[in-house]
Parts: structure tokens; sequence; C-alpha cells
């Protein structure tokens, strides 16, 4: 799909995107690990981990530490414990990647609104953008929990169009994985990937996507050069 000249929107996502997140989640998963009393993964095992929130990520590293069979039986107890460990190391560590704050200060200029679409669940989702000084920058805020479904189903993004009044062809998505370029592509949203992101270890370069940015900054001036 071509970038239109009539973008006049942006979704963002938040783990990959608009935060570099491992540093806290992988703290959270070596905590969990510990209380169980199994093996802890590196930071980056946790990082390959990531997509399709918080449940997927910590299945996937009962797996690696105790198997298939033991991780379906620790699940529930292991969910509920890493829950609670990351909402204290939520915002700890994390880190806003270069190039985001430029890249939302470019968007208000050129006037477009903006929204952040994520699969993490709202109670981590509001308190870190608020800690992180990106709150602001957002009209509207979709966690993994607002809505029945999330990425790579396209109700979140076909939910912030409803809401801002515009067809999916002017609100443009800018995420860092296959869930974001599937997501986009069911809704009939144009797609930028960033090329830093996690992308659960694949390589971005084979994303469905309509441009591949290195920055947030970066997606903002292929917007005015498309406006000019």
């Amino acid at each position: 799909m071509p970038l239109a000249r009539g973008i006049a929107a942006v979704m963002v996502d938040l783990d990959g995107t608009l935060l570099d997140t491992v540093p806290d989640l992988a703290a959270a998963a070596e905590r969990m690990l510990a209380a169980l009393g199994l093996p802890v993964r590196t930071q980056e095992e946790v990082r390959s981990f990531i997509g399709k929130g918080i449940p997927n990520l910590v299945q996937r590293c009962l797996q690696a530490s105790a198997g298939a069979a033991r991780a379906q039986a620790l699940q529930a107890e292991a969910l509920a414990l890493y829950q609670d460990f990351y909402f204290e190391e939520s915002g700890r560590r994390s880190t806003v990647y270069p190039g985001v704050l430029e890249g939302l200060a470019q968007f208000r200029a050129l006037r477009l609104r903006c929204a952040c679409v994520t699969n993490k669940a709202a109670r981590y989702t509001l308190p870190l953008l608020a800690h992180m000084g990106l709150a602001p920058w957002f009209e509207l805020v979709v966690s993994g929990d607002t809505l029945a479904r999330k990425k790579p189903d396209p109700m979140q993004l076909a939910h912030v169009c409803a809401e801002f009044g515009l067809a999916p062809a002017h609100v443009l998505l800018i995420g860092d994985s296959a869930n974001d370029a599937l997501a986009g592509r069911a809704a009939g949203c144009p797609v930028m990937c960033v090329s830093y992101g996690y992308n659960e270890g694949a390589d971005v370069h084979d994303l469905d996507c309509d441009a591949i940015v290195g920055s947030l900054s970066d997606a903002a001036n292929i917007l005015q050069r498309i406006r000019s």
C-alpha cells in the first residue's frame, strides 16, 4: 500500500517502538523464575520471547527453563508472579529510543493525531507512559485489555480509526513486529516498521510493511516529504 498524502493520524506501538522495555521485562522474568526455583534466562533470550503479550512471554520463559509439560502446569502461578513483579519493575530501566521525542514533536507540528496501541495491559501501559514522559503526546491509548482482541487482530486499529473518524488508509501504524504488520494490513492501514525493535528475533526486513525507518523522526520526515 503506497503511503498516501492524506495521512491524518499516527498509531504507535509501545514496546520496541517507543521504549526499550527489555531490561524491566527481563528483571521481572528473572524474579519469577527464581521464585519458582527455575533457571533464569538471559536478557537477550527474553528479548526474543517478547511478542503477543505477557502471558506468551511467561509461557516462553517457562518452556525454556522447565520444558513444555511442566510449563503448562506452572503457567497460572508463574503469570500471577510475573504480573506482580513486572508492576514493580516497569519503568525502572526502560529507555526512550533515539528520535522518539523528536518524532512525536514533528507529528504534532504536522497536526497529526496520535494514538498509542499496545498489547501491554493498561495497568502497566498508562503508568509507564506517564513515568517516561510520553503520555502528553497521545490523544488516545489502546492497551491490550482495552478491547476483546489485540494485535495481530485489527480490532484495536479499527477502534482508533473509528474514534478519530478517519478511514484506515489515512491512519498510519508504526511498529516493530509481525503483530503490527499483520494488524495494519488486516485493518487496511499503511504500516511503517522501525529497524531497532524486537519482532520475536526475526528480521524486520521480512515484514510486509510500506517502509522501514530508523526512528520516529525519520518517519515524520517521510510524511513531511509526502505532504510537500
